[in-house]
C-alpha cells in the first residue's frame, strides 16, 4: 500500500498549487475594483498598458524620429538632432543616448524603459486601477508555473505507483483512477486560469484593457492616430521602411 503515500503527496502538491493560484487570482481581481471614470489615455499610458516600459521607450523613439528630432538609422543607431526634450520621456531618451549624441538603439531602449519617468508613469496607472501591480502580475505567473509543476508531479507519482513491485495488474485500474483525481484538479485549474486569470498577467488591468479597446489599432493619415497605433501594436505598426529597418536591426542583435 505504498502507493497510498504517493497519492497523499500528489494531493498535497495539487492542493497547495491550486490554492496559491486561486489566492493570486483573487488578489489580481481586486485591481479591477478600482475603476477610473472619465480617464482619457495619453499615448505614453496606452503604450505602457499595451506593452510595458519597453513599448513606452519604442513609442518615444518613433515619435521623436517622426518629428525629425532624432535620427534612427537603418544600421540600428540613434543620433540626436534636437537635444531639447519636450517631456520627461524624451529627456530620458536623450539622457540614455548620452552626451556624445549617438548610441545603438538597444541600450537606449533598455535604459529608457528603466528610467524614473517610466516608473512614475507605471505608479500613476496602478494607482488609477488601470495597470496591474508588479507583485500581482508576478504572483499569478508564479502560481501558474507551480500548478504546471504540480500536474507533472502528480503524473510522475502516478506512474511510479503503477510500476511499484508487487503491484497486481488488476489493481492498477483503481490506483490510476485515484491519481487521476488530483491530475484533473490541476489541469482544470490551468484551463480556468487560461480563460479567467490570463488577462491579469498582462500590463493592463481589465479596466485598462477596456480603455485600450476604444483606441484605434491601425494607422491613418493623422499623426496622433499613427502614434496611437504604434503605442498599441508596437514597432510592427511602423510604416516607414527606414524606421522598420532600424528596429529590425535592433531585434537581430538584442
Amino acid at each position: 500500500m505504498f502507493w497510498v503515500l504517493l497519492l497523499l503527496l500528489a494531493w498535497v502538491a495539487a492542493g497547495t498549487a491550486c490554492t496559491r493560484l486561486c489566492l493570486a487570482a483573487v488578489h489580481a481581481a481586486s485591481v479591477d475594483a478600482r475603476t477610473a471614470r472619465g480617464h482619457d489615455l495619453t499615448l505614453y499610458e496606452a503604450a505602457f498598458l499595451s506593452g510595458g516600459p519597453a513599448r513606452v521607450a519604442e513609442l518615444t523613439l518613433v515619435s521623436m524620429a517622426r518629428q525629425h528630432r532624432l535620427l534612427l538609422a537603418h544600421t540600428g543607431w540613434a543620433t540626436v538632432v534636437d537635444p531639447d526634450g519636450r517631456d520627461d520621456m524624451e529627456r530620458s531618451v536623450l539622457g540614455a543616448i548620452g552626451p556624445a549624441g549617438q548610441s545603438p538603439i538597444a541600450p537606449v531602449r533598455r535604459t529608457t524603459a528603466a528610467a524614473d519617468s517610466v516608473r512614475h508613469l507605471a505608479e500613476r496607472l496602478v494607482a488609477a486601477g488601470l495597470a496591474v501591480p508588479d507583485g500581482a502580475r508576478t504572483s499569478v505567473a508564479g502560481a501558474v508555473r507551480q500548478v504546471q509543476a504540480a500536474a507533472a508531479a502528480v503524473a510522475a507519482l502516478g506512474a511510479v505507483a503503477l510500476l511499484l513491485p508487487g503491484q497486481a495488474t488488476e489493481g492498477q485500474g483503481p490506483v490510476a483512477a485515484w491519481f487521476l483525481l488530483p491530475l484533473v484538479l490541476t489541469l482544470s485549474c490551468l484551463a480556468i486560469a487560461r480563460v479567467e486569470v490570463h488577462p491579469y498577467t498582462r500590463w493592463a488591468s481589465p479596466a485598462g484593457q477596456r480603455l485600450l479597446g476604444t483606441l484605434p489599432r491601425h494607422a491613418t493619415g493623422d499623426d496622433r492616430a499613427y502614434l496611437t497605433s504604434v503605442a498599441v501594436r508596437g514597432v510592427r505598426a511602423v510604416g516607414e521602411p527606414d524606421l522598420r529597418a532600424a528596429f529590425a536591426h535592433r531585434e537581430r542583435h538584442r
